[in-house]
C-alpha cells in the first residue's frame, strides 16, 4: 500500500514531544501561557519544537486563554493556552468563558504535580477536574504517559466538534515519559464537522410559510446574528427587493455592509434609535443565526410573530415564542427565500424606517467632524476610519467602546473585529489584538480599549514588545468606567465605584518598550494617528493615550423623544443633552410617508 504510514517501532519519544506533534498536526502555530514548575515537561516538548510551534510568553493566563479563544474566533482554527497547577490553572477561567460563550474551539492545558505525589495535599495540588466541568465540552485528567497525545488528540476533535473548550489536565511526571514513536494524530483523516457537514436546508413548504407570514406583514424586520453570515449580496437585494430593513446582533456587524441604507444596525443599548424603533413597530421579526442575549429586555415590549432561522432546534423558542421554526443554514435560506420571492410593492413603513436611520447616520457624521475640547469619543473614531486599511482587524475591548465601536467604526467588507460578546469580559483588547496580529502577520491590527479594561491587562504590552508585533493600541481615557456609570443613571442611586485613578499610559508603555503618543487637544489627533501608522508600519507596537471627555452617547435604552409620553420641555432638554436636535421619533417618519398601523 503506497499510501501505509511507516515508523520505526523501535523509536521512542518523549510523550510531551508526541503531544506537540499532535497540535503540529492539527495546524496549531501559537500556544499561550505562562510558565510553572508543574507544566515543565510540555515546556520541554515547547523548546525542543521550537522550529515547528510558537511559544507565544503572555504575562498572565488570563490574557493567554483570551488570546486563544480571539484567535479561535478570528480563524476558525483551534486555540490553544495552558496555565500551570493551581493558580494558574484558575487564572484560564475567565478566557475559556470567553470560549464556551462565543462557540470557540479552544484547548486548554492544564498542569498537575506528579503522580506520585497526587492526592497528598502537595504543594500546588488541586482536583482541577471539576473546576473545569462547567466551562468545558471535554475535561480529562491524563493517567498515562502513552494516553497523553491520544487524549489531546480526542480533546481538539470535541472542541471542533461541540464549538467549545477542551481541557486536558497533565501530570507533570508523565510527560517525560518515553513512549513509542508512532502518529497519534488523526487530523489527517478528521474534518471539523462545519467541514464536511450536510447542513440543514430549508423545504419549500418552509420557504413558502415564511414568504405568506412575510406577506401578511405590516412591519416585518430581519433581525440577523452571526448564522447570517456569508451571503451579503443576497442579503442586500432580498432586503430590497422584500422591503424589509435589517437589524443586527453585535456579532452580526459586518454581515452586510455598514454603508447599506437599510442596515439599521443593532438594538438594545449599543444600536442605532432607528433600529430600535424599527423592532418596537415590528409586526414580524425573521431572526436568522441569532443568539440574542438581550432578548428579554427587547423582544417582550410588544407582541409579533417570530419566525427562528438556525441550523440547530434545539435553540427554538430559546429567547421567544416561535411561530414558524426553520431548522436551515442561514445563507441558505436567504437564497432559497430570494429565489421564491416576488418583489413587494413599495412599503411606506420601510421607506419611513430608511428615512429614520438616514437621518440617524447624519447625527452620527456631525458627532464625529465637530471639533471640542476636551476631545469626544467621535472623534477618536473618525481618525480610526481614516487610517485603517482595507483588511483591518480589530479587538474591542468591553465598555463604552464596544457601543462606540457598533456606532462609529465603519466596517468594511474585508476587515475584521472581534470582542467579548457574550461573557463580556474587560480586558478582551490586548489579548485579541496579540492573536490578530499573530495569526494574520501581514494585516493591520488595532486595540481599542478604554482606560478601565486596558489597565487589567497592559502588562501584557510587554508581549507586544518581546514577539515584536507592530499593534496599534488606541486608549480611550476618561478616568471612569463609563458603561456602568451609564447603567446606574438610569436607577435610583448615585454613582457609586465608577471613577479610576488616571495615568501616564503613554509613559507606562515606553517603560515596557511600546512607543508612546499622549493626545489632549482635538487638533493633535491627525498628526498622533499619522503618527501611529509610522511606527506601526516601522515594525513596532505603538501606544496612543486619548483623554477624552467623560460623557453619555444618546442612550436609546433611556431616550425621551415623544413630548405625548413626557412634555415637549422634557424632549427639548433630552435633545438639548446629546445635541440631538435634528432626530425625531418613528411615528414623525410614519405620519410624513402616511403611515398607518
Amino acid at each position: 500500500m503506497t499510501n501505509q504510514i511507516k515508523y520505526n517501532e523501535q523509536g521512542k519519544i518523549l510523550a510531551s514531544v508526541a503531544m506537540m506533534k499532535v497540535l503540529e498536526a492539527w495546524g496549531v502555530k501559537n500556544v499561550y501561557g505562562y510558565p510553572g514548575g508543574s507544566f515543565s515537561s510540555t515546556m520541554n516538548a515547547l523548546d525542543v519544537e521550537q522550529d515547528r510551534i510558537d511559544f507565544i510568553h503572555v504575562r498572565h493566563e488570563q490574557v493567554g486563554a483570551l488570546a486563544a479563544s480571539a484567535e479561535a474566533k478570528l480563524t476558525g482554527h483551534v486555540g490553544v493556552a495552558f496555565g500551570s497547577a493551581g493558580p494558574g490553572a484558575v487564572n484560564l477561567l475567565d478566557g475559556l468563558y470567553d470560549a464556551r460563550e462565543d462557540h470557540a474551539p479552544v484547548l486548554a492545558l492544564v498542569g498537575q504535580v506528579p503522580t506520585t505525589k497526587m492526592n497528598y495535599d502537595f504543594f500546588q495540588e488541586f482536583n482541577e477536574g471539576p473546576i473545569f466541568d462547567d466551562v468545558s465540552v471535554y475535561n480529562r485528567t491524563v493517567m498515562t504517559a502513552k494516553s497523553l497525545p491520544y487524549i489531546v488528540d480526542k480533546a481538539i476533535r470535541m472542541a471542533y466538534k461541540h464549538h467549545g473548550v477542551a481541557v486536558v489536565v497533565i501530570p507533570v511526571d508523565l510527560g517525560w515519559e518515553e513512549i513509542a514513536d508512532i502518529p497519534y494524530e488523526s487530523a489527517s483523516s478528521y474534518h471539523p464537522a462545519d467541514q464536511n457537514k450536510i447542513l440543514p436546508m430549508p423545504t419549500d413548504d418552509e420557504i413558502d410559510a415564511a414568504l405568506e407570514m412575510i406577506k401578511q406583514a405590516k412591519a416585518p424586520v430581519f433581525h440577523l446574528g452571526r448564522g447570517a453570515a456569508g451571503a451579503p449580496d443576497e442579503l442586500i437585494e432580498l432586503s430590497e427587493k422584500l422591503q424589509i430593513p435589517i437589524i443586527t446582533t453585535a456579532l452580526g456587524k459586518g454581515i452586510v455592509p455598514d454603508s447599506y441604507a437599510g442596515n439599521l444596525g443593532l438594538v438594545n443599548r449599543a444600536g442605532s434609535i432607528s433600529a430600535n424603533e424599527a423592532l418596537d413597530n415590528a409586526d414580524l421579526v425573521i431572526a436568522i443565526g441569532n443568539d440574542f442575549p438581550f432578548a428579554e429586555n427587547v423582544y417582550t415590549k410588544h407582541p409579533f410573530k417570530f419566525i427562528q432561522v438556525d441550523i440547530d432546534s434545539s435553540v427554538f423558542g430559546a429567547h421567544h415564542h416561535v411561530d414558524l421554526g426553520i431548522e436551515s443554514d442561514g445563507p441558505a435560506f436567504i437564497k432559497a427565500l430570494l429565489a421564491k420571492s416576488q418583489p413587494a410593492p413599495k412599503s411606506a413603513v420601510y421607506e419611513a424606517e430608511l428615512a429614520q436611520n438616514k437621518d440617524w447616520r447624519a447625527y452620527l457624521q456631525m458627532l464625529m467632524d465637530r471639533q471640542t475640547t476636551p476631545i469626544e469619543y467621535e472623534q477618536v473614531y473618525k481618525q480610526i476610519n481614516r487610517i485603517a486599511e482595507d483588511d483591518a482587524i480589530f479587538g474591542i475591548d468591553v465598555g463604552d467602546n464596544v457601543i462606540n465601536t457598533v456606532r462609529f467604526l465603519d466596517l468594511k467588507p474585508n476587515q475584521k473585529f472581534t470582542t467579548s460578546a457574550l461573557f463580556a469580559t474587560m480586558g478582551y483588547g490586548v489579548p485579541a489584538a496579540l492573536a490578530a496580529k499573530l495569526s494574520f502577520p501581514d494585516r493591520q491590527v488595532f486595540n481599542i480599549a478604554g482606560d478601565g479594561a486596558f489597565s487589567m491587562v497592559m502588562q501584557d504590552l510587554l508581549t507586544e514588545t518581546y514577539h515584536k508585533l507592530p499593534i496599534i493600541n488606541v486608549i480611550t481615557s476618561n478616568t471612569t468606567l463609563s458603561f456602568i456609570k451609564n447603567s446606574q443613571a438610569d436607577l435610583p442611586m448615585n454613582p457609586s465605584g465608577v471613577d479610576i485613578l488616571d495615568a501616564d499610559y503613554a509613559k507606562i508603555a515606553e517603560g515596557m518598550g511600546v512607543v508612546g503618543i499622549t493626545v489632549t487637544k482635538p487638533e493633535e489627533l491627525v498628526g498622533a494617528f499619522d503618527k501611529a501608522v509610522e511606527v506601526s508600519k516601522a515594525g513596532r507596537p505603538v501606544l496612543l493615550d486619548i483623554k477624552i471627555k467623560d460623557k453619555r452617547g444618546f442612550p436609546v435604552e433611556a431616550m425621551d423623544m415623544d413630548p405625548e409620553l413626557t412634555s415637549q420641555a422634557s424632549v427639548d432638554a433630552f435633545k438639548e443633552k446629546y445635541d440631538a436636535q435634528a432626530l425625531r421619533p418613528l411615528k414623525d417618519y410614519f405620519k410624513e410617508y402616511g403611515v398607518e398601523l
